[in-house]
């Protein structure tokens, strides 16, 4: 299918003669070359598809990939092909090789919940902003692939020798439990390749050719391990835009690009420029925008899709006055068009913004999704009771015991889990079926081990009811017999205990329902929002639905129209980012919220804004002087600083007449 791609993509999918480094403008198809080039390799280059790795950042890329792949070549041809995300890898890796960092095969996975609860209970503290903060720290220095010993050889201040003294403790919980944490996925088999050489010959033998998706954004470990696995010949692609890398406050870093070109001074760069999603008005306002910053390697999207409208500027009275227009204007759009909600798209810089939206567009009752928002399922509180359901349905579940053991807490401490944690995996047992080993009775004090007796004992009570009462009911009777809502007003402040509580009794209904409607037993029920966490987000797309994001979660998607609010200094560029000179970030940030939208973009901005219970005379977003005022019709402050040319106005009263025609045919009918 090489006929359908342009001569740059076409050159990226061919060139096979060692490091290739892509860079693919925004909308200008890296995905359909990495998916070609998986198909070139095997059909054309006669590689096994074993010794391929497509890699990329989110399960949801990785799936979309995966399926084009499948598109393109017959399922025997791919057998043994990876397509996965960084931390999947990692993960393959880690449980094949556990033995040589002193891992059992199935060692446990802790989300950042279960690593918060193991930082607090090492502070003494229930601050979760100093949680947070701290949780963030580790993540932070696990990136940069700094050690707990090399953290504290460079540590300068009596905080960041603390930090470093957490962090070894923090390690060596988790070693005891034997669990790993996400950036652990990444950091400990770049530790293993080092100290394994053989390993990772190994392993560089196996990933024969590797793809790398979104390269802009891998961080320090990430770098070090592909650097690692394809150190020996060179034979990789990574494909890549440094104008929308924009999460560095996540440890990305776009420096990874210029050190390809130092690592392997054989690197070959194609540019991949022509843009297959946007008009040429939205390209032009994306290019002048992004050409205020300095660049690592020059490129100028472009497209003939046509040249569009002009891009609108419109200021607005306050945040209540933004959202009454981009519901007006969104509904009276849609009437002309005759499209559906789901082509439209707001956007903006943070989630606070979203409030007054979502207000406004049930008021108007027009649909919506947050895209990016957070999962029903990913609420701490639902984490916890379903820990206990899962620990009912296997009892080998490590993450599950180790969750549920600890909340509510009763009396059963770090010291005790890691003596538990060190005798299951010197017995190869869980930590389950350690509890009633008399082996380890001797381990610990009578009072620990009667708590976790007695933990364990209720478990099995649960279990014998299984299958003798219906799963409704025994939810019921589990919520009830730890207390959890007690626990929950007594750990929380009342407002959020009393939404989290709602969630419990949501999620009550739920199985309730399953229960009604299909006699579904507790493991069947289980292992449904097993189903559902895994898939979620996939029907996104089958709803009729305005999407909600902000600009980070917008990353990668596309809608043929988009509003972009709140383009104000502050809040894009947002403060903190102005405090700490990372302007040009935030400038990529609006570099890809004008390349989502395909066909019209409406950038808006307040007169004025609420802060702290005042009101603020607010400043337009310096983003918009570099907009370029021939593909654009400002509003507001900005109308008086950027006459429009003759030719503008007329092109505006045009579209304008040609709006009211439409309506009025409308009316008429």
């Amino acid at each position: 299918m090489l006929h359908l791609l342009n001569s740059p993509q076409r050159a990226a999918v061919q060139y096979l003669s060692g490091p290739c480094l892509v860079l693919a403008g925004a909308g200008s198809g890296k995905t359909r070359v990495i998916t070609q080039k998986i198909a070139y390799l095997i059909e054309e280059a006669q590689m096994d598809a074993r010794n391929i790795a497509a890699i990329t950042f989110t399960n949801k890329a990785a799936r979309e990939m995966q399926e084009r792949v499948a598109s393109l070549l017959p399922a025997s041809y791919l057998k043994g092909l990876t397509v996965s995300t960084f931390h999947s890898l990692g993960m393959r890796i880690l449980r094949e090789e556990a033995a040589h960092l002193g891992y059992k095969p199935k060692f446990s996975i802790l989300d950042s919940a279960d690593s918060a609860k193991i930082i607090a209970d090492q502070l003494i503290t229930t601050d979760k902003s100093l949680i947070r903060a701290t949780v963030s720290q580790i993540s932070t220095l696990k990136s940069d692939r700094i050690s707990p010993t090399q953290a504290l050889a460079i540590a300068t201040s009596e905080g960041e020798v603390q930090l470093a003294k957490l962090y070894r403790a923090y390690q060596d919980t988790l070693f005891a439990y034997q669990a790993i944490d996400f950036d652990d996925l990444i950091r400990l088999p770049v530790d293993l390749f080092e100290a394994h050489p053989e390993v990772l010959q190994k392993w560089q033998h196996r990933l024969r050719y590797l793809l790398i998706d979104e390269y802009q954004d891998t961080n320090t470990t990430q770098y070090q391990l592909v650097k690692q696995l394809t150190e020996l010949t060179g034979q990789f692609t990574a494909v890549g835009d440094d104008d929308q890398s924009i999460y560095a406050w996540r440890g990305a870093n776009v420096e990874n690009l210029n050190l390809l070109r130092i690592d392997f001074p054989k690197l070959h760069v194609i540019k991949l420029e022509q843009n297959y999603r946007s008009v040429a008005r939205i390209l032009r306002c994306a290019n002048a925008v992004i050409s205020n910053n300095p660049k690592l390697f020059e490129k100028q999207l472009w497209s003939d899709l046509g040249v569009g409208d002009l891009v609108q500027v419109v200021e607005t009275k306050g945040e209540d006055d933004e959202a009454r227009l981009v519901a007006e204007r969104l509904k009276m759009h849609m009437a002309l068009n005759g499209t559906s909600f789901a082509d439209y798209a707001v956007l903006y810089r943070g989630n606070f913004q979203s409030r007054i939206i979502e207000a406004q567009m049930r008021a108007e009752n027009i649909p919506y999704v947050m895209s990016g928002g957070q999962s029903f399922f990913d609420n701490a509180e639902i984490k916890d009771v379903l820990a206990y359901l899962h620990l009912i349905a296997n009892d080998d579940d490590e993450p599950a015991f180790i969750r549920a053991v600890t909340t509510p807490k009763r009396g059963i401490g770090n010291v005790t889990l890691e003596k538990l944690g060190s005798y299951a995996k010197e017995r190869q047992v869980s930590l389950f079926a350690a509890v009633f080993e008399e082996g380890f009775a001797h381990q610990i004090q009578p009072a620990q081990r009667e708590m976790l007796y007695t933990f364990c004992r209720f478990i099995q009570r649960m279990q014998d009811k299984v299958k003798s009462e219906p799963a409704d009911q025994l939810f019921r009777e589990i919520v009830g017999a730890i207390d959890f809502e007690t626990w929950l007003y007594e750990s929380e402040e009342p407002k959020p205990a009393e939404s989290k509580w709602k969630n419990i009794l949501s999620l009550g209904e739920m199985i309730k329902k399953k229960v009604d409607s299909a006699g579904s037993n507790l493991d069947e029920i289980t292992q449904n929002f097993d189903l559902r966490i895994m898939l979620e987000g996939r029907s996104e797309d089958e709803i009729d639905a305005v999407r909600l994001s902000t600009l980070h979660a917008s990353k990668g998607l596309e809608y043929p129209h988009v509003f972009l609010i709140g383009c104000e200094e502050d809040i894009l560029p947002h403060q903190n980012s102005i405090e700490s000179g990372m302007v040009e970030e935030e400038r990529r940030l609006m570099y890809v919220g004008i390349t989502r939208a395909q066909r019209s973009l409406t950038i808006t901005y307040c007169g004025k804004r609420k802060r702290a219970g005042e009101w603020q005379i607010t400043r337009p977003s310096r983003f918009l002087d570099e907009l370029p005022a021939a593909d654009v019709m400002f509003s507001g402050r900005l109308a008086a600083k950027y006459e429009p040319s003759p030719d503008i106005k007329k092109e505006h009263s045009s579209l304008a007449a040609k709006m009211l025609a439409n309506l009025g045919a409308k009316t008429a009918k």
